[in-house]
């Protein structure tokens, strides 16, 4: 059984009474989100020497929401078994030795809140909800009992280890009660002392009270009843139990009494070391343990982390021993959650710990003291590092709001794990190491900040002044550029900090000032380059190791590439489409320089493209060129790509992790993939290799771990496809659901989140409710922790749900109400007839005046008399004032100070009854309009009447309503008529600014366009804004008007382009071509032929390359492939030909020969027949550049780069460019040669050398160069012909045979290689002897006697020579590279394992080469050390380097490979060959076959 990766596991779940449990043999168990955790603790754990004995062995999956319970099996025998409880509703048993079920249950109907195996019964399992049931179960008979004893929720409960029916549970409230499962469920005890949550129940170990001495009557609390008195029995007889609660106090409970008699209260401890915010104020949790050989000593937890060790016998003097008073810092630092013993295999008593602070720790119970930590992990892993100065030292990114320091190459310490969370306050989701400044470690986090960590001291961390917007995607250390780099020497940095935030800016920070403000290179980018239209939202960003050059990934999927100082724009690679997640440049140091200028890159769209730039960046160009062919293709991901890693071990090696859940490695320049990791349970964030072992990688996913796995380990070696990918995602989907919290509304922001943040809605939701460790204040953290914990609010089953199952709970409740106000004021009036409607009176304007005007009649007389006095009297006495200010309502008959009291009563009473409409009324025959709008702006009572009249109060109280009545609207959501209002006042920009950050912008345009000037800044921002909007939801179309409107033509088109359909590419390109964007055009229309030709519609991808004239020499290739393919599958059976292919009327002809067919169509359909439009046409095409084919290159891309090839062959000949013609026909044979596909090969050699290479040599002359290639081509041509003519000569079945397979297989890609030595010689011996003579008519031709002596031109002596030499060097190389990996490996293990002495060299070199490639005997025996190694390596460069260029600058066959098939043909049919070319290939063969891949062959020939 191969070992499990060593893992960073998540964090135990908190707020559990028991979720962790350990089993007698060294097995620890936790649980962790929906899983749970195993680690072998012991000597038997098969950690490294002198490493802390543990490792983490293995995983339970299964559950698909949180655990909350977790207990072992502790009955001999059965040590292998355990239960876990989940919110999920579901009781599991699983057997940790096979990682797998047994079986399970489902009695609970409500949130299982604790569960314990019986310690006496080896298969009773107890369980208890938040309602307060309890189901026992019995797994041997499958078998349940229902208990509810108490309406209250259940927070603990333990089994009695001294008789198998007793069961004391702990309730939320503080009570705790003793029953008796035999006798369904009664209460033995109910224990009443506690008021608050109890945590934690323990048993004490010894059976009976006299363990001990303790004075009842002077400890003991007042005696109050808790139930019915008990007789004593052999069940309550001598039994003392222990409980921890919230109320921050632990009771000893006597079973014989009924009764407390021991109360310890935990102390206030001076916090002691550990890194925790001051200002966060901690929720308390206690748990208990009660040692089984100590049973007068109790361990608790408290306040701050510490464990308490209490000695219950001085229970006066409260006395207690604290843990690891030795070592500073040890303890945890934030409040512990379960203790649970463990004794090892050589009998050492352990006790382990889980903590809010997500260290799992190791207590010695002997000496009190910390025997290791595991660390663990609290949100994803969204960033790893390796540091290039302190090497090993890993730096993860967290989503818990730390960062995590790993000193992956500790030798005493498998997880030395430092953690960094000052500062921090939220998800860490980039990190990058200076490249020289020892500990310097800078972090990007979820909301947009930046900073600086010293990790070698304990300072807070510097924080730039200058925040992203949204999510921090990646961070960089480069050169600095302008305006940083204008500087002076010693002003400015070497280096400076680049960081790429979600909102598409990179930003340039000065680490010497990060107070500073930081600068966007935009800006930089648009002066140097003059960039006219909207620059690309950046998503990636990656410097070259030398510094010269930067990468920017762009989310429309294109890269730009750029020179420092001032940022000149080399090329841009148009090859994604997608956002780009993930840029890396290949390392500087390796066997090969050349590779420094391979970059690698992924996506959204699951395919890893690497280019090579190094034509580009040594040409200097002045304009910027645009590449769209890849060096190599990694197709296999079946999801988004987010990171990759070339290895610092090999060459062109490369790591990828991918949302499907997989992280591969590829062999990049082969196209191969060659290990495939699948440890993961979510999607993967993040990979890295290790800088010291070659085989070892980290990665880390939404899973919450990290990994590190080594690649030979792997079972797979390919990303999984189909039913695989599908088990992968539904092991994803079993982690825990998003929930939306309880106590909040859902009035979330959700739908308006980005999508373009690093992580996904499931996780914005999942992680945002747990908490950021000590970021925020203690206690919301704590609850939001929980909340994600408990279960979904259950749907009421009468409840009408009547809004869609997406809608949120606010659109819900607001649907809701308004449709009963509506239903509420419509109802009435449909049961009374038009007629009474009609006839219903208006409210009156002075309902009190009317009202007194109706009392009797004496009071109507009185009021006469005192108006008449009031009217006649020249001065009124007091008794008449009071009277009149008493009855108000007579203000209408006297002065105006009377009316104004009057009006001043009315209006009062108006507003108490509800109806401030006419109070503002009232105020308007009073002519006091500016009070009337003041009053009701400050009530935000503005109506549309009262503004329509404001103008009556003057213009400036008029310009003053209507800016009130707008804010009021604003506050109501009524953005629209709010902006109306203000364009009433001529505020146009005001309104236009309000509509658009309320995100109107279609009316904010309309009122643009129609009240500004049409060059008005304003508007183009509006058309980018909303354009920009768009283009990140996807409506590509309408973004495009956006930009057209803002006269932005290109990016018009770089927009309607991204939807990457064939018709979306034909609109785009000729949007471009109208705008007169004629190199955009080009890569556009290019692009969509080749998206038409993937479905084989050659008219439609005619048509697309017909919309620019520059393409008129792809057009040639195109019409070339096309008629080859038309070729290719008039020779397939008809039954295998596609049905889908949509030709043009020329090429369904089969007149003439395939060259013939080409040259008339370009003749008469594209217009190409002087040798001066073939001139033009072959410069255009040697402007395109193919990389060299791989065997995994697909063969519709090697179809077309062939073509492409071909195509410049035949406008060479056209063009009568002989010297040209030669070159180019040679690299399409050559193409088919190294992707191994020799259909493709005869069938160039027959369509376009049928006579041979006879005719070339007369057209060529005596040029030199083209000579050395015509001499390549025509070896090229006989060692074909050879090979045809050794497969009809051997055996009865011809190998032709093969050949119209391959072609009848055109899609499925190549046919078998057979160009190595290594697979001719048993294909050779493979073949069945005939058992009669060959045929003599073949054996004996002309034909062939004329090819077998021509076969003399392939025994080039030069080309063998020089052959041997090269396959030396790679051996060589190959030799030295697994040298160089042992002796890595074994410096790894020089203090972990007693190994082979390492200053034995020969030893070291004898047996390393000899592994991977099982040599023969007589080289075993030959030790060759590493300075023998290097001389040959040189020897053999030198005399490379003495060959002329004109034999290396073209492949030729290899010559021992056809000598061997040569003497193979001899063999087979004697005299077939000339004796003479026998004879030199044997030489050949006996002076060139001593390398490692002909030796076996020469061996096998000679004997």
């Amino acid at each position: 059984m191969k070992p499990e990766p060593r893992t960073l596991p998540p964090s135990p779940n908190w707020y559990c009474a028991r979720c962790s449990d350990a089993a007698p043999g060294g097995i620890f168990g936790f649980a962790a989100r929906t899983s749970v955790f195993l680690v072998h603790v012991g000597p038997g754990a098969g950690a490294s020497p002198g490493a802390p004995p543990f490792r983490v062995v293995g995983e339970l999956v299964g559950h698909t929401e949180r655990v909350s319970g977790f207990t072992f099996s502790h009955h001999p025998g059965q040590y292998n078994l355990c239960a876990t409880s989940s919110d999920d509703g579901t009781v599991k048993i699983w057997d940790v030795e096979t990682k797998a079920v047994v079986t399970e249950h489902s009695l609970h109907q409500h949130t299982i809140s604790a569960l314990h195996w019986s310690p006496t019964v080896k298969d009773l399992i107890v369980s208890g909800d938040e309602k307060g049931v309890v189901f026992c179960y019995w797994l041997n008979r499958n078998d349940s009992q229902h208990i509810f004893t108490e309406p209250r929720t259940i927070f603990c409960l333990t089994c009695s280890p001294h008789h198998e029916d007793l069961v004391a549970i702990g309730y939320k409230d503080g009570i705790v009660v003793i029953i008796d499962i035999s006798k369904k469920g009664e209460v033995i005890h109910r224990l009443r002392g506690h008021d608050d949550e109890i945590h934690s129940i323990a048993w004490c170990p010894l059976f009976g009270e006299d363990c001990l001495s303790i004075n009842q009557e002077e400890n003991s609390e007042p005696d109050i009843p808790n139930g019915k008195l008990i007789a004593e029995t052999p069940i309550t007889k001598g039994c003392y139990l222990a409980t921890g609660s919230k109320d921050q106090t632990i009771r000893i409970w006597s079973c014989s009494r009924g009764r407390g008699i021991m109360v310890l209260k935990l102390p206030f401890l001076k916090r002691r070391g550990g890194g925790v915010d001051p200002t966060v104020k901690e929720r308390l949790w206690l748990t208990l343990h009660w040692p089984k050989n100590q049973p007068t000593q109790l361990v608790s937890s408290c306040f701050g982390g510490e464990l308490l060790l209490w000695d219950l016998t001085q229970s006066w003097r409260r006395k207690y021993t604290l843990f690891s008073t030795s070592a500073e810092g040890q303890n945890h630092s934030r409040i512990v959650f379960n203790l649970c013993p463990l004794k090892t295999e050589d009998g050492k008593q352990l006790l382990l710990s889980t903590s809010m602070d997500r260290d799992v720790k190791c207590w010695d119970m002997a000496t009190l003291e910390c025997c290791w930590t595991l660390p663990s992990l609290g949100g994803f892993a969204y960033s790893l590092a390796f540091s290039p100065v302190d090497v090993g030292c890993l730096a993860i990114g967290v989503g818990d709001g730390m960062i995590r320091v790993w000193n992956t190459l500790s030798i005493k310490n498998n997880y030395d794990v430092k953690n960094f969370w000052q500062g921090v306050k939220s998800k860490v989701t980039a990190l990058c190491w200076h490249p020289n400044k020892e500990g310097c470690l800078a972090f990007g986090t979820d909301d947009g900040k930046v900073g600086l960590y010293d990790t070698c001291s304990n300072k807070p961390p510097q924080i730039s002044s200058t925040y992203h917007k949204k999510t921090v995607y990646r961070l960089a250390w480069g050169p600095p550029v302008p305006p940083m780099s204008l500087g002076g020497e010693g002003d400015r940095p070497s280096l400076t900090l680049y960081s790429c935030g979600g909102e598409g800016i990179v930003l340039q920070h000065n680490p010497w000032k990060l107070s500073g403000e930081a600068f966007d290179i935009n800006k930089l980018v648009r002066d140097t380059n003059s960039i006219r239209y909207k620059l690309p939202v950046h998503t990636e960003i990656s410097w070259k190791g030398d510094g010269k050059v930067m990468a920017l990934g762009n989310e429309d999927g294109s890269i730009e590439i750029f020179q420092v100082p001032n940022l000149k724009l080399l090329c841009t690679i148009q090859q994604h489409h997608k956002l780009v997640n993930a840029i890396v440049w290949h390392h500087e140091h390796g066997s090969r320089p050349e590779l420094s200028c391979l970059i690698a890159s992924g996506s959204n769209n699951a395919v890893i493209y690497v280019h090579n730039l190094r034509t580009v960046l040594e040409s200097n160009s002045e304009s910027p060129v645009t590449i769209t062919e890849p060096f190599r293709t990694l197709s296999g991901h079946t999801a988004k790509v987010t990171s990759l890693a070339w290895s610092p071990h090999h060459d062109g090696r490369l790591v990828s992790a991918c949302y499907d859940g997989t992280a591969q490695v590829w062999d990049a320049l082969r196209e191969e993939p060659l290990f495939n990791f699948r440890g993961h349970r979510g999607r993967l964030l993040c990979v890295v290799w290790s800088p010291v072992d070659p085989e070892c990688i980290y990665s880390g996913a939404d899973d919450f771990c990290v990994y590190r796995w080594l690649t030979s380990m792997q079972d797979h070696s390919r990303p999984p496809q189909g039913k695989k990918c599908i088990e992968l995602e539904k092991k994803r989907l079993s982690q825990p659901k998003p929930k939306l919290k309880k106590k909040k509304k859902p009035t979330l922001r959700l739908p308006v989140k980005q999508d373009s943040s690093i992580g996904n809605e499931e996780e914005s939701i999942r992680e945002n409710s747990g908490p950021i460790e000590n970021g925020v204040s203690d206690q919301d953290g704590e609850e939001e922790a929980q909340e994600p914990e408990l279960p979904p609010s259950p749907v009421v089953a009468g409840e009408a749900v009547s809004c869609t199952a997406v809608s949120m709970g606010f659109e819900k409740s607001k649907v809701t109400v308004s449709n009963k106000a509506t239903s509420l004021k419509k109802e009435p009036p449909k049961e009374k007839p038009d007629a009474l409607l009609k006839k219903r009176k208006a409210r009156s304007m002075l309902p009190l005046s009317t009202s007194l005007d109706h009392r009797s009649k004496e009071e109507l007389h009185r009021d006469c008399l005192i108006l008449a006095t009031a009217t006649h009297a020249k001065e009124l006495n007091e008794d008449v004032s009071a009277d009149l200010e008493e009855r108000f309502h007579l203000g209408l008959f006297t002065d105006r100070a009377t009316l104004y009291r009057m009006m001043e009563a009315e209006g009062k009473g108006h507003l108490e009854s509800g109806h401030p409409e006419l109070f503002h009324q009232l105020m308007l025959w009073k002519g006091d309009l500016k009070g009337v709008l003041e009053a009701a702006a400050e009530r935000g009572e503005l109506t549309d009447s009262l503004v329509a009249v404001a103008p009556v109060a003057g213009y400036s109280v008029w310009l003053w309503a209507v800016e009130a009545f707008a804010k009021q609207l604003c506050f109501q959501d009524q953005y629209v008529k709010a902006a109306s209002y203000l364009l009433s006042i001529h505020k146009v920009y005001e309104a236009v600014e309000l509509l658009k950050s309320n995100h109107f912008y279609r009316e904010a345009i309309a009122v643009a366009k129609a009240r500004l000037r049409p060059d008005d800044p304003v508007l183009k921002d509006l058309y980018l804004s909303w354009g920009s909007i768009l283009e990140r939801d996807g409506h590509y179309a309408i973004a495009a008007k956006c930009y057209l409107g803002a006269t932005s033509a290109y990016d018009a088109a770089k927009v309607l382009a991204r939807k990457g359909d064939a018709a979306s590419l034909r609109t785009a390109a000729e949007l471009a071509s109208i705008a007169g964007e004629s190199e955009l055009a080009a890569s556009l229309a290019l692009r969509c032929a080749q998206e038409l030709l993937l479905v084989k519609n050659w008219v439609g991808a005619q048509e697309a390359l017909g919309l620019h004239e520059s393409l008129q020499g792809q057009r040639l290739v195109f019409c070339l492939l096309e008629l080859l393919c038309r070729h290719l599958e008039e020779k397939q059976p008809p039954e295998v030909r596609s049905p889908s292919s949509v030709y043009h009327q020329w090429a369904t002809g089969s007149e003439g020969t395939l060259v013939q067919r080409v040259t008339d169509v370009w003749r008469s359909t594209l217009s190409v027949d002087t040798p001066e439009q073939c001139r033009a046409a072959l410069q255009k095409l040697q402007d395109v550049k193919y990389p060299s084919a791989t065997s995994n290159t697909p063969f519709r891309q090697l179809l077309l780069h062939v073509c492409h090839d071909l195509t410049l062959a035949m406008l060479s000949q056209q063009a009568a460019s002989w010297e040209e013609a030669v070159p180019a026909l040679l690299q399409a044979v050559l193409r088919s040669y190294t992707s191994g596909n020799f259909t493709l090969m005869q069938e160039i050699y027959s369509a376009f050398l049928p006579d041979g290479c006879d005719h070339l040599r007369d057209k060529l002359g005596d040029l030199s160069l083209a000579t050395a290639a015509f001499k390549s081509l025509e070896a090229f041509f006989i060692y074909g012909q050879l090979y045809e003519v050794w497969w009809a000569l051997c055996g009865p079945v011809p190998e032709s045979s093969i050949w119209v397979k391959s072609t009848a297989s055109e899609e499925q890609g190549e046919p078998e290689d057979s160009t190595s030595a290594k697979d001719t010689e048993p294909g050779a011996t493979a073949q069945p002897q005939s058992s009669q003579p060959p045929d003599p008519g073949l054996k004996l031709s002309a034909e062939t006697e004329h090819l077998l002596s021509a076969c003399r031109e392939l025994f080039s002596e030069r080309h063998a020579s020089l052959q041997t030499f090269q396959r030396t060097v790679a051996e060589i190389q190959e030799t030295l590279a697994e040298m160089i990996r042992q002796h890595q490996k074994s410096q790894l293990c020089k203090a972990m394992a007693d190994g082979p002495n390492r200053d034995d060299p020969s030893q070291e070199t004898e047996q390393l080469p000899s592994q991977p490639q099982s040599p023969s005997r007589e080289e075993r025996k030959t030790p060759v050390s590493l300075p023998e190694l290097t001389r040959r390596l040189t020897e053999a460069n030198e005399r490379i380097a003495e060959f002329p260029e004109s034999i290396k600058a073209w492949p030729f066959p290899d010559v021992l490979e056809c000598c061997l098939v040569l003497l193979h043909i001899g063999s087979q049919c004697p005299g077939a060959v000339n004796p003479e070319m026998q004879q030199q290939a044997q030489e050949l063969l006996q002076k060139y076959g001593h390398t490692r891949a002909y030796r076996r062959h020469c061996q096998t020939l000679h004997t």
